[in-house]
């Protein structure tokens, strides 16, 4: 299948706002806007990156940057690699590092040592001296562990009084509210059974603290679907720290009909579900929207960002082509490999969203969003924009956008449009006061961003 990726993709993107305007559709009090912290400025970012941030080597096999995520005046990277390059030196360095979150980006001492794929690193609030880690993994330096861990972030040891052992993979980590919320494919964790696939967990203990108990089950099966199994895949939180929006493999969660994602409230104890979904992803109008993409893609919503003013949802998606949709059939139709945009709240009397606009690659997928006021940026592995009337190439009034877009908010055209090596796709946008992020990998030499060389993994835009 031309464009689409072997190996499996992880977008975290950053979700920079909180959900003014989805609570007061709710009916639930929530923070001033002028609450919500400094923001990005109006943007957008500088499409020259910053030099001298640490990379992947290029060289011998595909290494890929998985998370980016920011604590204090450090950068933690973590994924799956061996080796980080800068200022001309190589460092070994085992799927986690950290670095200076300023020029000149200087690497720190911190070496962990995991022994396997670190997919998601968070903290518990402003408290920068632990990390917690999930992923798929067996030990931390010398110590034994099973897929999830305390770390902490001077000599990067594990914290063994924090419950260190998942029965599966763990994809994502989310501190929020003085818990540490876990998602993924395990349905053990810590000893506790009572969660499967989402769990909240005490930061000091690691026990299931039973702040998040929604019962999710079932996973997608339609005609010549690829058999897949329940997981949480992804997770970001509000600037409001009220709420999460969840994505992953799932039929129902706490006994409401969801699919690809949902809106967890987390002002309320225990967290419950919103209202926000849409037929568009979940299906609930039958035949009347094109719901599912391709077999092999059947999980598809990857990633989403928030709007500044929490007015609306960006999401980015794989998919290939809607299911039973012939290839080369145009227009595209449904939200397959496509950049969205969604209103956040939930349009009466239907009870449901639909989308503002789409912009389809062309069969291409997006791993990842973000957004400041003047853009909303994707990335994946795609190679245009605006291409509904193609698939796989590049159709009538399509533009060249390789690896990354920025789009505007209005009505989803390409307004920005550096260049960056398409690789496997880049996994993760985040998105700070200082720039923009990006994380990829190095495959078959990518490390191109912005027209520079020397970026393979990490990218950073600055704001000018």
């Amino acid at each position: 299948m031309a464009g689409k990726n072997t190996l499996q993709i992880r977008a975290r993107s950053y979700f920079r706002c909180g959900l003014v305007a989805a609570v007061v559709a709710l009916g639930v009090t929530c923070l001033s806007e002028t609450s919500l912290g400094s923001s990005p400025p109006t943007g957008p970012v500088s499409a020259t990156p910053a030099s001298g941030t640490p990379s992947l080597a290029t060289t011998g096999s595909t290494e890929q940057i998985r998370q980016l995520v920011q604590c204090g005046g450090t950068m933690y990277a973590v994924g799956s690699f061996t080796e980080i390059s800068w200022a001309g030196t190589t460092y070994g360095r085992n799927n986690i590092f950290s670095f200076s979150a300023t020029s000149p980006f200087t690497m720190t001492s911190w070496n962990p040592d995991v022994n396997g794929t670190v997919n998601s690193i968070a903290f518990n609030g402003t408290n920068c001296a632990d990390a917690y880690i999930g992923g798929q993994f067996t030990s931390v330096g010398t110590t034994p562990v099973k897929n999830i861990a305390e770390v902490d972030t001077t000599a990067g040891a594990v914290v063994t009084a924090f419950g260190h052992s998942a029965s599966a993979k763990v994809e994502t980590l989310l501190g929020a509210g003085g818990h540490i919320i876990v998602g993924g494919y395990y349905k053990s964790i810590n000893g506790s059974t009572a969660d499967p696939y989402m769990t909240s967990l005490s930061p000091s203990t690691g026990l299931d603290d039973g702040f998040i108990h929604l019962g999710i089950s079932g996973h997608y099966d339609y005609s010549g679907v690829t058999s897949s199994t329940t997981n949480i895949y992804n997770q970001a939180l509000s600037a409001t720290k009220q709420y999460d929006l969840v994505m992953g493999d799932f039929l129902s969660v706490a006994g409401l009909a969801r699919q690809q994602i949902f809106m967890l409230n987390l002002s309320t104890t225990p967290a419950t579900v919103t209202g926000w979904t849409s037929p568009e992803w979940d299906g609930s109008q039958g035949g009347a929207y094109p719901y599912q993409c391709a077999p092999n893609e059947s999980f598809y919503i990857r990633a989403a960002s928030w709007s500044p003013g929490d007015q609306t949802i960006y999401i980015a998606t794989t998919g290939y082509h809607a299911n039973g949709y012939p290839t080369g059939a145009t227009p595209r139709q449904g939200l397959c490999d496509a950049a969205a945009a969604f209103p956040a709240t939930i349009n009466p009397p239907s009870g449901y969203v639909l989308h503002s606009w789409v912009n389809y690659t062309g069969c291409d997928s997006l791993y990842a969003a973000a957004a400041d006021a003047s853009t909303a940026y994707f990335a994946g592995h795609e190679r245009w924009s605006e291409n509904p009337n193609d698939c796989d190439a590049e159709g009538p009034g399509a533009i060249p956008a390789p690896g990354f877009e920025g789009l505007s908010p209005t009505n989803g055209s390409l307004t920005f449009n550096p260049t960056r090596a398409r690789g496997i796709g880049a996994d993760d946008l985040l998105l700070t006061s200082a720039g923009l992020w990006i994380a990829s990998d190095n495959y078959k030499g990518s490390a191109m961003c912005g027209g520079k060389t020397g970026h393979a993994g990490i990218c950073f835009l600055p704001y000018g």
